[in-house]
C-alpha cells in the first residue's frame, strides 16, 4: 500500500543535525515539500559516536532502509579503560555498555541522512529563522538571510537552544534546566596512547581520549560558581569557551594539561551544557518541537534513538491524519511523551564525572561487578524499547 497523505503540504524544518533530516526523510516520502534550514554554513561533521539499541530503533532504521548502511560506517564499538593519575588501569567500561547494538559517529550519521534526503528536500545552510507568525492558513517565516516564506507547518528540530522554541513558546530560560554539568568535544590530534581509549577522573571532572566516542571528550561540574553562566554567554565564541574549559581543568593530573593545551589548534570543537527541557506542550498551532528542542540533551545515550523514533512517529501521524496538524500533533505527543521520559529523568554528568572520590569508586565498581553491569544493560534496553510503534501507512519506496 502506498500513501501520499501529505501531498501538497509545505513544511519548514529548522535544524540539520539528526532529528531534522530524519524527519525530512519521512515527510518527503509521505508527499510533503520539505525545506530544511540550518544555522551552520555546512553539514556539521565529526562529534562523538552515537548509538542505536533494541528492537524499536532497529525497526525504524529497517523501515528507512538505512540499518545496513549504518552498520557499514559503524565504529565497531571499543572498550574504554578507566585510569589513575599514573596511567594505570582501574577498570574497563565494555563497548557494549557505551555502544549499543550499533555505534556510528554523529557526523557520519548526519551524512547518511543528508545523502538520503538531499535530492527530495531543499536544504538552506548558513541561515536561521528570525520570526514566526501564524495565520489562518500557514506560518509566515522570516529568515536572517533568505526572503520571507509561508509554510503549512514548522518543526523545531534545532536542538537544546532552539530558535523555533524561543520564537513560538518563549525565552529559553523558561524551559531549559541546566543539570549541573557541561561537556566538550575536540579533535586534538594523536596523543600516542598505547592503550587506545582511556578515561581519567577527578572529583567533578572527566577527560577521555582515544577511541570512537571523540578524539577528546570532557565532562565537568559547573553549578558551584558562575562558570555555567559564563560558558553559556560565550556560546558563539569558541576561543572564550576553550579558555574557560582550560580554567575548569587547571591543575588536573595525568596528561589532561597536555590535552587542554591542544584545544586552541583543535578542530570540531563543541561545548554545551547537559540540560533538560520542561515544557507543557510540544506544539503551538502549526508549530511543533522534535528532538533535543522538546526534551533536552542529558548525554545519556538515548538522544539519537529518541530523535529518529520521534521523526518516524511525527511524520507518520501527520500522514495518517491527512495533514491535520491538530490531530497529528496530539497523537505524536501522546506516543512520545512516555518514551522520552528517559531524557526528562536522565543526566549522565554524575556518572561520567562523579563529584566525590567515593562516587568515582562506586561507578568503577559497577564495571567490575558483572551482575550489576548486566542489570544496567537490561535497564537501558528497557528504556530503548518502551514504546508501542504504530504501523503507519507506508509511503512509496519504503519497505
Amino acid at each position: 500500500m502506498t500513501n501520499h497523505g501529505l501531498t501538497g503540504t509545505t513544511v519548514l524544518v529548522s535544524g540539520a543535525s539528526i532529528a531534522g533530516p530524519a524527519l525530512a526523510f519521512w515527510l518527503a516520502r509521505h508527499g510533503a515539500a520539505v525545506t530544511v534550514v540550518e544555522k551552520a554554513p555546512e553539514l556539521r561533521t565529526g562529534g562523538q559516536a552515537v548509538d542505536f539499541k533494541g528492537a524499536v530503533h532497529r525497526a525504524v532504521l529497517d523501515h528507512m532502509g538505512l540499518y545496513e548502511e549504518i552498520e557499514r560506517r559503524a565504529t565497531g564499538g571499543h572498550d574504554q579503560t578507566v585510569i589513575d593519575a599514573d596511567g594505570r588501569a582501574i577498570t574497563t567500561i565494555p563497548g557494549d555498555f557505551t555502544g549499543g547494538d550499533v555505534e556510528i559517529r554523529r557526523g557520519d550519521l548526519a551524512a547518511v541522512l543528508y545523502e538520503h534526503t538531499a535530492e527530495t528536500c531543499e536544504y538552506v545552510f548558513g541561515d536561521t529563522v528570525t520570526s514566526l507568525t501564524e495565520t489562518a492558513d500557514g506560518v509566515h517565516v522570516t529568515f536572517r538571510e533568505a526572503a520571507p516564506r509561508t509554510f503549512d507547518l514548522v518543526v523545531g528540530a534545532d536542538g537544546i537552544h532552539s530558535a523555533v522554541r524561543r520564537l513560538a513558546f518563549g525565552p529559553e530560560a523558561d524551559f531549559v534546566r541546566h543539570r549541573g554539568y557541561h561537556y566538550a568535544l575536540a579533535d586534538v590530534g594523536d596523543l600516542g596512547l598505547a592503550d587506545g581509549a582511556v578515561m581519567y577522573n577527578e572529583p567533578g571532572r572527566m577527560c577521555a581520549v582515544g577511541g570512537p566516542k571523540a578524539p577528546a571528550f570532557f565532562v565537568f561540574a559547573t553549578d558551584a560558581d558562575d562558570r555555567a553562566a559564563r560558558l553559556d554567554a560565550a556560546r558563539d565564541d569558541a576561543l572564550a569557551q576553550q579558555r574557560m574549559l582550560a580554567e575548569a581543568y587547571r591543575g588536573a593530573g595525568w596528561r589532561v594539561g597536555e590535552v587542554v593545551d591542544r584545544l586552541p589548534g583543535s578542530t570540531g570543537f563543541y561545548l554545551d551544557s547537559i540540560s533538560q527541557v520542561r515544557i507543557d506542550r510540544w506544539s503551538s498551532g502549526r508549530i511543533v518541537l522534535l528532538g533535543d528542542s522538546a526534551w533536552g540533551n542529558t548525554l545519556g545515550g538515548f538522544g539519537t534513538g529518541l530523535a529518529v523514533v520521534g521523526a518516524y512517529v511525527l511524520a507518520g501521524e501527520l500522514s495518517a491524519a491527512g495533514g491535520d496538524h491538530r490531530v497529528a500533533f496530539a497523537e505524536y505527543e501522546a506516543v512520545m511523551r512516555r518514551y522520552a521520559k528517559v531524557a526528562k529523568k536522565g543526566n549522565a554528568g554524575p556518572f561520567l564525572a562523579p563529584r566525590t572520590r567515593a562516587g568515582g569508586w562506586l561507578r568503577n565498581a559497577i564495571f567490575r561487578f558483572r551482575p550489576m553491569l548486566a542489570l544496567m544493560l537490561r535497564m537501558t534496553d528497557d528504556y530503548a524499547t518502551d514504546v508501542d510503534l504504530r504501523d503507519y501507512p507506508r509511503p512509496s519506496g519504503v519497505s
